[in-house]
């Protein structure tokens, strides 16, 4: 039997057990993507060119947050009309994969990830140009609709054309992307709004969405693994009819894939896991400013390099954790499953992630240690937490390889909209119970995704069989 590059088929003949699992005999054996006879160099400017747009699309959604104050005074409004904003901008990044999956069937996955990209660029300029707060409101909504078409796309090329003992590595460099950008935006911002006006922070983004559309144009293929979504592999079939296109739209497609609850389980953590990154981002220049007497944005907006740089090391280190982890089991048991790679974040999600964001939270609410203490702790924190979303995100695309996308943009609904929440309601919290008892919450919110990790981690296939059992037709 060759071996199967994404779903529990023996990858080592030698140590196979004669009696697999369920499942794992009954899956026929999946062609290998030609994604994967790509030359390295063309990989690894694929896997920049995406890593890229998810750098710029995050970007967005805090890079104004040290310029609430200037853009709230500008447009007659309050900075927390704008926390509102920003978190309408989070859901529609969640629920744009309903949006761009069909396009993604319809057109093909290169011309609607460039589209997205002209979008998310004429978006920028809009927003840069805006008159009033309803027109900046609209053109920060609708630049936020392409959000998850960059992350569901780039997660679905890496999947074509690295092998699963690599991939967890590609997915960490990709994740660098989704995590930097909303790091580093506040940062950049801090520094734009205190030497010129807050509009250059969407030309900056102008400009790096003009530049991911031209590396894109040029390098990313329309590479597809032979083990896309059925209602993909008939469209050549078919007339595209009106009738068609329903069925493409239809969200069934991703919400069907719920009924999986190692798959519902894995978005849960992965909601949870960003109800802490955005709780942290939203709120950090209202807890550092008053504590440490801050009054320049610059000043304030360097916090987030802590953080920043914890989500580089954890993104890389979770990388390299997930595909040992992966290696390991091989070893030991004679083939894989998808699920092998969550036992790679466990001691993140256990101890260092709660146990920073209590260091971090307790520490600024005793106002004790000064602010080396909360700015180690951030870092940490980034550590942790990107060293535990990077097994979850790469099981995504292994969980049903079928329907990888459908499977990823479901992720990416849940996990924003948990991110929204965060970032319209932290701050009133924090208000109301103080920032000790407000990452508590986020902490306990750790350690209740710990415990679902091991749950899908030790039982995530047979979950998946008994579904596949009872509702034969969700099984592609």
């Amino acid at each position: 039997m060759d071996p199967d590059p994404e779903r529990g088929v023996p990858e080592t003949g030698s140590n196979t057990p004669s009696n697999p699992p369920y499942g794992l005999q009954k899956t026929p054996s999946t062609p290998a993507s030609p994604g994967y006879s790509l030359p390295l160099w063309r990989k690894a400017i694929i896997l920049f060119v995406v890593s890229w747009m998810t750098l710029a699309v995050t970007f967005s959604s805090t890079s104004l947050l040290p310029a609430t104050p200037e853009i709230a005074s500008e447009f007659h409004t309050t900075p927390e009309i704008l926390n509102i904003t920003n978190a309408g901008v989070l859901l529609a990044m969640g629920f744009s994969s309903l949006i761009w999956g069909p396009l993604t069937v319809l057109l093909g996955r290169r011309v609607s990830y460039n589209t997205a990209v002209g979008v998310l660029a004429a978006c920028s300029v809009g927003t840069g140009a805006a008159q009033n707060m309803a027109m900046f409101t609209a053109f920060r909504v609708m630049g936020g609709l392409t959000g998850t078409s960059f992350m569901v796309s780039g997660q679905t090329v890496l999947a074509d054309i690295f092998e699963p003992v690599v991939r967890g590595t590609a997915v960490g460099f990709f994740m660098l992307g989704t995590v930097t950008g909303p790091a580093i935006g506040p940062c950049i911002g801090g520094v734009i709004v205190t030497f010129s006006s807050w509009r250059n922070i969407y030309w900056l983004q102008t400009s790096m969405a003009g530049l991911g559309l031209v590396l894109s144009i040029l390098f990313v293929p329309e590479v597809q693994a032979e083990v896309e979504s059925e209602i993909g592999k008939e469209k050549a079939k078919k007339d595209i009819t009106p009738l068609y296109i329903l069925q493409v739209f239809n969200p069934t497609r991703i919400f069907g894939l719920w009924l999986y609850p190692n798959i519902l389980l894995s978005f849960i953590t992965c909601g949870l896991l960003s109800t802490f990154l955005y709780a942290l981002l939203s709120s950090s220049r209202t807890i550092f400013n008053p504590r440490f007497n801050l009054s320049s944005a610059l000043v304030s907006g360097l916090f987030y390099l802590a953080p920043g740089a914890g989500f580089l090391v954890g993104s890389i280190l979770g990388g390299r954790l997930s595909d040992a982890t992966v290696r390991k089991y091989i070893l030991r048991r004679g083939f894989r499953l998808p699920q092998d790679r969550l036992n790679s974040g466990l001691f993140m999600l256990f101890l260092v992630l709660p146990g920073a964001t209590l260091v971090y939270a307790w520490t600024l609410q005793e106002e004790v240690g000064g602010m080396v203490v909360p700015i180690i702790a951030g870092f940490v924190g980034g550590v942790g937490l990107m060293g535990s979303f990077n097994g979850l995100n790469t099981y995504a695309a292994e969980a049903l390889p079928a329907q990888r996308s459908e499977v990823i943009g479901g992720k990416y609904i849940i996990q924003y909209t948990f991110s929204a929440g965060a970032s319209a309601l932290v701050v009133p919290l924090i208000d109301a119970i103080g920032v000790g008892w407000t990452f508590t919450i986020c902490a306990v919110m750790t350690l209740i995704g710990a415990v679902l990790v091991v749950i899908i981690a030790r039982w995530g296939i047979d979950m998946q069989n008994r579904v596949e059992q009872r509702f034969p037709l969700q099984r592609k």
